[in-house]
């Protein structure tokens, strides 16, 4: 494979060296260089990289399972690919592409689970998730894989696509998997944040009509400029699941989509899904949460729970062609590296509408 010119020796990145702590930011971390890229590795200089609730989560160690550190963190990146290791065969990209980091950077694509289409539960993407397990977008440049780097459309702009490689491909696959049809009403908790604003829009595009869930003015604003047809502030409401209902016709929502990090809303979508509506868990609230559902209540409703992770291969390109098509455009404002800390304060505050991107390379 050919080599790009002058890729230097350390850049800058925001490196995590403690649960729990702040992000630092160092002018010297070290690139990876070609000759020492593997077969399928390659090297990806970073223009832009999201911020989300994902990333408070793994700097505080909320899951089960905690960071190697020190560590990179950031799962949403696009930049150009600049390095292909020696010895890769049948690249998926080429030197001088757009493309896209996302958290999973790699899966064995022999299992049953890849071979299903399930990537998020093959063996190997536990082991090689970007900027949990292995380092990630915080920086100008990233080692990542050939098999799965996803091409940027020609016309989206890079700070706009970057939160489509986890919070626009999380829902859209979430609701792809809603068992909803034309015309059908959809919840969706967390409508104003970073995965919310998006699945609205997402919604929209399939032809559902949407309940959004949160609160504040700005995230108001936002959800119903995007398409929601209905509103409940959950800080505002004195009966949530009576208000979703009334706001579905009387008899609630088909579907319900939990883009949230906390375990309550999970459990009201439950009180006010309408009979063979069904729950879709996408937020990864921390410690040791739990949905509580009544299992009379589950039967006689005949309601269907799933969990679902992040989209495969097939559902980002996907994702970003729709995004491309002008139907879906991403809420966001551009802000320095050097912000990151403060912005994950405020996502953990939930002070967050639309979504951060952080600017990484001039």
């Amino acid at each position: 494979m050919s080599e790009a010119p002058e890729i230097p020796r350390t850049a800058r990145a925001a490196v995590l060296k403690e649960i729990g702590g702040r992000y630092t930011i160092v002018e010297d971390h070290p690139v990876k260089q070609p000759d020492e890229l593997a077969p399928g590795e390659c090297l990806v200089k970073l223009e832009y990289s999201g911020v989300c609730h994902s990333d408070v989560h793994v700097k505080n160690g909320d899951w089960a399972r905690q960071a190697p550190l020190p560590l990179v963190g950031g799962h949403e990146g696009v930049g150009t690919v600049v390095a292909i290791g020696k010895g890769t065969v049948n690249s998926e990209v080429k030197i001088g592409e757009r493309v896209g980091v996302k958290w999973i950077a790699a899966t064995c694509l022999r299992c049953e689970m890849c071979r299903k289409g399930h990537e998020s539960a093959c063996p190997l993407s536990f082991q090689k998730t970007h900027g949990f397990f292995i380092d990630g977008s915080f920086a100008q440049y990233v080692v990542s894989y050939t098999s799965h780097l996803t091409p940027i459309p020609e016309g989206l702009n890079s700070a706009a696509a970057a939160p489509i490689l986890c919070a626009g491909l999380t829902v859209y696959k979430a609701l792809k998997q809603a068992r909803a049809t034309i015309g059908d009403w959809v919840a969706i908790s967390g409508a104003g944040g970073g995965l919310g604003h998006l699945a609205v829009q997402y919604a929209v595009a399939m032809g559902y009509r949407v309940v959004a869930i949160d609160t504040g003015d700005e995230k108001k604003e936002i959800c119903l400029k995007l398409g929601a047809e209905k509103w409940v502030d959950f800080k505002e409401t004195q009966d949530l699941v009576q208000d979703v209902k009334t706001a579905a016709d009387g008899q609630g929502p088909q579907s319900a989509i939990i883009a949230v990090g906390t375990p309550h809303p999970f459990n009201q979508a439950v009180l006010y899904l309408r009979p063979t509506g069904t729950l879709v868990a996408v937020g990864m609230p921390g410690g040791a949460a739990t949905l509580e559902v009544p299992v009379t209540l589950l039967i006689a409703k005949s309601l269907t729970i799933l969990g679902t992770a992040i989209g495969n291969r097939q559902d980002a390109i996907e994702a970003l062609s729709i995004a491309a098509s002008g139907k879906v455009k991403c809420w966001y404002q551009v802000k320095p590296l050097e912000d990151l800390n403060q912005v994950l304060d405020d996502l953990l505050a939930g002070k967050v509408a639309g979504r951060i991107v952080l600017q990484l390379s001039s």
